[in-house]
């Protein structure tokens, strides 16, 4: 034997505060922010608006209608992450 110890293996904390580390990413708390300013504004804006869908025009909140945009925007984005993700199992078989 050598007097040298090999270093120990770095441990994984299985603590609480080290899973909030790992599961609060950069990107999720920006998404987070993100849909925290846009629930303050979907909220804020609570008066009557005339809106064109195509031919009917129809009158609805502005809430109402900022909040089916970000319901779209939401299954637009999880539908583009559900067709990469199901492409790349694709091309690894």
């Amino acid at each position: 034997m050598s007097g040298h110890q090999a270093p120990d293996a770095p441990r994984a904390s299985t603590g609480r505060a080290s899973r909030w580390r790992q599961a609060l990413t950069p990107t999720r708390v920006l998404a987070l922010l993100l849909t925290a300013v846009a629930i303050t504004l979907i909220a804020e804006n609570t008066r009557q608006v005339k809106i064109r869908l195509l031919v009917p025009v129809v009158t609805m909140p502005l809430y109402a209608a900022l909040l089916i945009m970000f319901v779209i925007g939401l299954l637009a984005g999880a539908l583009l992450v559900y067709s990469r993700n199901r492409r790349r199992r694709r091309a690894r078989y």
